[in-house]
């Protein structure tokens, strides 16, 4: 879970001219961001890829993984139907 505080703290420091209520709606926002989206970095073997010798010339993703950059994964929940 993402700390709200911290979250709060980020963002007064990152945008010092929003209003207090716009922070405290991107604030919801991100704390609020487990009810819409899902990690799946943990199901990475599923994803589909397969190597190539040369992806790293035209992949940022792959430039960045040979370089050390870790990545975490997200996919959007569906909507639950009512």
């Amino acid at each position: 879970m993402v700390d709200r505080e911290k979250v709060l703290a980020v963002l007064v420091k990152r945008f010092p001219n929003a209003s207090t209520p716009e922070i405290a709606a991107a604030a919801n926002a991100i704390v609020g961001i487990d009810q819409d989206w899902e990690e799946v970095t943990d199901r990475e073997e599923e994803l589909g890829y397969h190597y190539s010798p040369t992806c790293s010339d035209i992949c940022y993703l792959a430039q960045q993984a040979e370089r050390g950059d870790t990545f975490r994964l997200f996919r959007r929940r569906a909507p639950l139907k009512r």
